[in-house]
């Protein structure tokens, strides 16, 4: 296997809004938050960042504000991926520039492409940047798969291509790419995160770590330290909370959640729009059911 850039809970996390653009303030409170609460790297820029209604001004700025408050701290990785290759080197050589320690790179959305032009792609930018590269697998949202065939083809070709983020939701998949792959494999979804970790997996770029990030990092190190059963009981006792992050499209849940919660994060931008009453109910019910404390 590769070298991880993490293990255990890598918590993608929210980018807080007001009406004149970033809060920043309560950026830097998240960030200490996670810091204080032992997660174990930050993934900033990302789809549960809404990196996608981020101006590539506001996603530098970002980027430079995080590792400024992080760098040495905390495992720092960028989300610098795109449909456009070449913002997504020119975005990626901007993180190495600051000292990240790795890029959280998805397949291209809407223009899609074949599997040899995912093999282009990622092969571009991991030749346009000399930082460790996770790719990003998320057919759910971007409409393309990355074949075993292609993470064999990257993973011999590229040596800065160092994991993926599978995010399909096949545990089978992940037991396939670590069978025949050196590549470190993070999950994308945190429901499959022990499974993932059963076959081979190093930890979980989580969406449900934004609220409760000393409970994923917790179960995560658990399973490392070989404590199965008190791993799963943990896991286990979280799947309602995790299901109920994606009853609406992510990053939806979650920042309705934290703001119930009292972490005032502000609105989502659009075309995201605020969770519907009905759904918002089902979410306070799934919170109060885990122990949370609903303001």
């Amino acid at each position: 296997m590769k070298k991880p850039i993490f293990k255990g809970s890598g918590v993608a996390i929210v980018t807080p809004f007001i009406e004149s653009g970033i809060n920043y303030q309560k950026l830097e409170e998240l960030l200490l938050f996670h810091l204080e609460n032992e997660t174990d790297a930050i993934v900033v820029c990302g789809t549960t960042g809404e990196s996608s209604t981020l101006s590539e001004d506001e996603q530098k700025d970002v980027l430079e504000f995080c590792i400024g408050k992080m760098k040495g701290r905390i495992k720092m990785i960028a989300g610098t991926g795109s449909n456009n290759t070449e913002k997504a080197i020119r975005m990626t050589k901007f993180a190495e520039t600051l000292g990240y320690d790795g890029a959280l790179i998805v397949t291209p959305y809407y223009n899609k492409t074949t599997q040899k032009g995912l093999c282009e792609h990622y092969e571009a930018i991991a030749k346009g940047a000399n930082i460790p590269i996770v790719l990003y697998n998320v057919p759910s949202r971007t409409g393309v798969s990355i074949s075993l065939d292609t993470l064999k083809y990257l993973d011999k070709k590229c040596k800065n291509v160092i994991g993926i983020k599978e995010a399909s939701g096949d545990v089978a998949f992940a037991a396939k790419i670590k069978a025949e792959t050196d590549l470190v494999i993070y999950s994308g979804n945190d429901d499959v995160t022990l499974p993932i970790m059963a076959v081979g997996g190093s930890g979980v770029i989580s969406v449900v770590a934004n609220i409760f990030p000393k409970d994923v990092h917790d179960f995560c190190m658990d399973f490392q330290k070989g404590k199965f059963e008190l791993a799963q009981k943990k896991f286990l006792s979280m799947l309602k909370v995790m299901d109920a992050m994606f009853i609406e499209v992510n990053p939806i849940p979650v920042k309705t959640a934290m703001n119930i919660m009292g972490f005032d994060v502000g609105k989502l931008r659009l075309p995201l729009y605020k969770m519907g009453e009905e759904n918002v109910e089902k979410l306070k019910t799934a919170l109060k059911s885990y122990g949370a404390e609903i303001k």
